[in-house]
């Protein structure tokens, strides 16, 4: 039921959800599409996420899509009504989404639509599903057991409408995630990192994407909606339009053993010198930083054995250096701290026991768009090694060349 819409990028930004004279309620759902546990769904009567990223408020629901966690997948909007008009708003009051379901007879409750992640980015999707049921019907679609409250005695039953939502919980019953392993018990506090390096990856493949948010005052390189590329093999990959001129971040990830090199291509169609990407790891993870030349498309020449997939985003989707962190391979880091002492623990080639690591710096405070600026050798060694380097005051750029499994310690200055 409904018109339906294609489905259409939204800004990671916080949004007012909107729709006159329905009672909303937000379903936060993981990649199985149910929710993991009773606070995953907003309404009236449980106004506030524990994440704090949505938010039951005046009749209407607040989303801030930057800060959602990364177990959530999806966000879908219902309404206990037969139909209705909703509209995201940005926070200048721009409709950035907007769907519209005609009522229907016999429809208590309706899913409007959805927000799901695509990419690194948000895009909104519409649905219009009606349920003769009400809203108690609608949720149970989506793992909500709804606990109805006892009649009282000598009363009838009520029958045709909505049910009142006097209480929600998790049904048990859940599919197994990709790794196999059991769903973790909701609310549950994250045991403490252990600085020790990691090994290489064993999940599946394509890896899963990351969330970001934009780094609040601080707007070097171009803003787009995230570009994703997928193949087999070698390629050549150009951006589209959607990507502005400016440095900008690419992940790339490869299944396997096998080559894998990254190259840009100049005006006459030829490598750049340096190389973006030039490794033997198996199971290659790996992000690095290109520059969109001003006036026409990055491209990009990609030699690979195996089954890979490329993304390229902003540079404020680096992973932020903070606290204790493992990775696997080369990757562009964001410090946004006063400084700091580094401790850098890595484990050598899993070939060959040595491998290269290090990093160069790049101080990009104050900046708002051009070229990098000129680099700090952090870091220039070979083969394992445990050693602590200064850190300068951020916002940083750490680009970082490894070739194995490291671990990072960051010992914040007072």
């Amino acid at each position: 039921m409904g018109h339906t819409t294609k489905s259409s990028w939204v800004p990671s930004v916080t949004l007012r959800v909107d729709a006159e004279r329905v009672e909303q309620a937000a379903l936060l759902l993981g990649a199985d599409g149910r929710v993991r546990g009773d606070a995953d769904m907003v309404f009236e009567g449980q106004p506030v996420h524990p994440s704090g990223s949505v938010r039951y408020e005046s009749a209407a629901l607040v989303l801030a899509l930057n800060e959602v966690e990364a177990s959530v997948e999806r966000i879908v909007i219902a309404g206990s009504a037969d139909g209705g008009a909703l509209t995201a708003l940005a926070p200048d009051g721009t409709a950035v989404a907007s769907h519209t379901v005609p009522g229907t007879a016999g429809v208590t409750a309706v899913t409007f639509g959805e927000f799901f992640r695509e990419s690194g980015g948000w895009k909104f999707g519409p649905l219009g599903k009606g349920y003769a049921s009400g809203l108690a019907g609608l949720v149970t679609e989506f793992g909500v057991e709804v606990a109805e409250e006892s009649p009282e005695p000598g009363t009838e039953p009520t029958v045709a409408g909505p049910v009142p939502l006097t209480g929600v919980v998790k049904v048990p019953a859940q599919a197994p995630s990709a790794e196999g392993s059991r769903p973790a018990e909701p609310m549950a506090p994250a045991p403490a990192p252990v600085p020790a390096p990691a090994p290489a990856p064993t999940g599946p493949f394509p890896p899963a994407d990351r969330p970001y948010e934009l780094v609040e005052g601080w707007e070097f390189g171009p803003v787009f909606e995230p570009f994703v590329a997928e193949g087999f093999g070698n390629d050549v990959i150009a951006l589209d339009d959607r990507v502005g001129d400016g440095p900008v971040l690419v992940e790339l990830a490869q299944e396997g053993r096998g080559y894998l090199g990254l190259f840009a291509l100049d005006r006459r169609n030829k490598d750049e010198s340096p190389f973006l990407f030039n490794d033997l790891l198996p199971d290659f993870r790996g992000s690095t930083f290109a520059q969109v030349p001003k006036g026409r498309p990055l491209r990009m020449r990609l030699a690979a054995e195996n089954r890979w997939i490329l993304r390229v985003k902003p540079l404020a989707a680096a992973r932020r250096l903070e606290g204790t962190m493992h990775g696997y391979g080369p990757e562009l880091l964001l410090y946004l701290g006063a400084g700091a002492d580094l401790r850098v623990d890595f484990q050598g080639s899993p070939e060959d026991g040595r491998g290269y690591a290090g990093i160069q710096g790049y101080e990009v405070g104050g900046r708002t768009g051009g070229r990098l600026p000129d680099m700090d050798l952090l870091l220039n060694e070979i083969g394992p090694l445990r050693q602590t380097i200064p850190v300068p005051r951020g916002p940083q750029l750490l680009h970082l060349r490894a070739e194995g499994a490291w671990t990072f310690t960051v010992r914040e200055l007072d």
